[in-house]
């Protein structure tokens, strides 16, 4: 209505956003259902029940629920390469950088847990979920091979097969670290964090 020529203030609508925050608005609100529901419910009316944004507003960003899984997944494989950077990149006892890098790698798995174990789980009914977990997952094959045959080179490891032991570390952890907290009960954190130290340390670089 008009009222001496002026126009009546506009009620109050969804607030627009940048591109970048109504994306990560919708990743949020998925990381938030699938630390209390498995994700074989997880439906786009679910996620975007949680937000402030239309429903076909997901398709702007998503194709699909997958998809979502898959961008929820980038940001916390950065984190948990983060982590494993204090033993990659740090200098000094290797020791104690890989139980530092490992301490960090619970920490990650014990607050996203539930969202890592809803991409193993969708990697079981797609294809493209699953090839990429499993590239996910050989990005850290990778790199842990490349710093055991550092340690090798500087006699801090004795000779082994760097790229078949860092295979069977990396997946045998990936599988620990669901199991451990992909559902509730948690198991606890110190308790994990001293079970792969041992393993990783003395495989590595023997018993103390």
């Amino acid at each position: 209505m008009r009222n001496g020529g002026q126009t009546a203030a506009r009620q109050p609508g969804r607030r627009r956003r940048k591109p970048e925050e109504a994306e990560r608005e919708i990743i949020v609100a998925a990381e938030a259902f699938l630390r209390e529901r498995p994700f074989r419910e997880l439906t786009v009316d679910e996620v975007m029940r949680r937000t402030e944004l239309s429903r076909p507003s997901f398709y702007v960003y998503f194709q699909d629920r997958h998809q979502l899984v898959l961008r929820l997944v980038e940001h916390l494989g950065g984190e948990l390469f983060t982590m494993s950077e204090r033993w990659f990149e740090g200098h000094g006892d290797g020791r104690a950088l890989a139980r530092d890098a490992l301490k960090g790698i619970v920490a990650v798995f014990a607050e996203q847990g539930p969202v890592l174990q809803a991409l193993a789980d969708a990697a079981a009914d797609d294809r493209g979920v699953e090839r990429a977990h499993d590239e996910l997952v050989q990005t850290f094959v990778d790199a842990t091979a490349h710093q055991i045959e550092r340690e090798i080179a500087a006699g801090r490891v004795l000779p082994l097969d760097p790229w078949e032991t860092a295979k069977a570390l990396v997946w045998m952890m990936e599988r620990y670290l669901l199991l451990s907290f992909g559902h509730e009960p948690a198991a606890p954190r110190e308790t994990v964090t001293e079970t792969l130290t041992t393993i990783w340390t003395r495989v590595l670089y023997g018993a103390e």
